[in-house]
């Protein structure tokens, strides 16, 4: 212990074995002990002690639209690594898509990290793109780091990403299967979509209509199907449609290796809710009925969904349109994901421990981040420090996106992050930021 640079302490640190008052030490950005919090302090350490506030690993959000390089107008390395950090974000895993170029290529990888190398202010990580027509493509960006390959089975309303028909689904996932890789897939069916009603104009029932859960869950069928028979690695992206819950537990009595993922929007927000012409709320899939909220939050409590990620998805404020039809499809969230879910979690008697459980350690499980995802001896220091009983009413204004548009406009939220830590290093206090310390992170080998 002798060579522990810092000391964290805090009457409630969240480790693996629950929440205690300990003191966590650090060195050379990894945590090297969790002791009782009376413990001496080390010879040449310095004491950070954070009193009352709830010390807790930094949040692993594994499903962020950066945009950047090609569309940097809607978002960037800088500012979303910021509002994430403002956030307790301390890592992120960026998606192939609404970038140029997309990430479907190693060439395509580095431009992406180059762009990215000097602007993130935490530690960042690059999904790679299966499309129809880059199977050759996908082993190599396995072994140039991706984490996984992240497909469409409806059009993803950006030219360059094209979906997946049945036949090429097989053949891609066939082909990362061999490699044992992990597909993540928004699974919409595009029959289902073409088939319902699509009426356009402000009216959110309009829109909820065009977007049912039986796209949802027939696509989630076609998936599980493939993934049974190659014994395949597959992750359900944004789930929002809880009649697929039954088909997710059969799979996994049956073996299948599928993982699901919800988003805080879905568990906060309720169609009934949406103003009409408030397209600010629109993403895909829908933001669904309260009763549909009620069975997401059952299944997140029984470990059917495993995990809460943002799907932070900015555009610019003009193509947020009154016309549901029109508008752009997405939601920002990071700055305000945990305070969002903690507010609704606590609300219906779940804790802190269950957050950080579905935020941090089974998104870092998920994208194999082995020293990401909790406070204990031998991963990196990274922490978010919470105060979890404060409010704060959201004020667009103050998000560090680079289009304050947000779907929490006005609302009371619990829980201010107080400050965000990157291994060690104190990289946001009181809205003060440091100078990017960000690294680019590679798959795990």
């Amino acid at each position: 212990m002798s060579d522990a640079e810092l000391v964290l302490r805090s009457t409630r640190v969240i480790t693996p074995e629950g929440t205690r008052a300990a003191a966590v030490t650090v060195s050379a950005g990894t945590i090297t002990a969790v002791l009782p919090y009376d413990a001496g302090i080390p010879a040449g350490a310095r004491l950070e002690d954070v009193g009352d506030h709830v010390l807790l690993p930094g949040l692993v959000d594994t499903h962020v639209h950066v945009n950047d390089p090609g569309r940097t107008e809607w978002e960037g390395f800088w500012t979303a690594t910021r509002a994430a950090a403002a956030g307790g974000i301390t890592t992120l895993i960026d998606m192939p898509l609404n970038s140029l170029p997309p990430t479907t290529t190693v060439d395509h990888l580095r431009v992406k990290q180059d762009v990215a190398r000097d602007k993130a202010h935490i530690d960042v990580g690059f999904w790679g793109g299966a499309l129809p027509d880059n199977v050759k493509d996908l082993r190599p960006l396995h072994e140039a780091g991706v984490f996984g390959f992240k497909a469409f089975l409806s059009p993803s309303g950006v030219d360059e990403f094209p979906h997946l028909d049945q036949d090429r689904l097989a053949r891609s996932l066939a082909e990362i299967a061999g490699f044992d890789g992990l597909l993540i897939v928004h699974a919409e069916d595009p029959h289902h979509l073409a088939a319902a009603p699509q009426h356009g104009g402000p009216k959110y029932t309009d829109f909820l209509a065009s977007r049912p859960r039986d796209a949802e869950d027939t696509a989630i069928a076609t998936l599980v199907a493939q993934a049974k028979r190659l014994h395949a690695r597959v992750h359900v992206l944004h789930l929002s449609s809880s009649d697929a819950l039954p088909l997710i537990r059969a799979a996994r009595a049956e073996g299948v290796r599928i993982t699901v993922e919800t988003c805080p929007h879905y568990l906060t927000l309720t169609a009934e809710e949406v103003p009409d012409g408030a397209s600010e709320f629109k993403c895909c899939p829908p933001i669904r009925e309260a009763a549909n909220q009620d069975l997401l939050w059952e299944a997140l409590a029984d470990g059917t969904i495993d995990c809460v990620v943002t799907d932070h998805s900015p555009s610019t404020a003009d193509l947020k349109t009154a016309d549901f039809a029109a508008a752009w499809g997405g939601i920002s969230g990071l700055q305000l994901s945990l305070s969002a879910v903690w507010t609704a979690a606590r609300a219906r008697g779940h804790g802190l421990e269950d957050v950080v459980r579905w935020m941090s350690t089974r998104t870092a499980a998920l994208a194999g981040l082995g020293r990401k995802g909790a406070i204990e001896v031998g991963r990196d220091a990274d922490f978010a420090v919470l105060a979890p009983d404060e409010t704060f009413t959201v004020d667009p204004a103050a998000l560090q996106h680079r289009n304050r548009v947000t779907a929490y406009a006005g609302k009371t939220l619990y829980g201010v992050v107080k400050s965000t830590w990157l291994r060690g290093e104190r990289i946001v206090h009181d809205g003060e930021f440091t100078e990017p310390r960000g690294t680019l992170l590679a798959r795990p080998r």
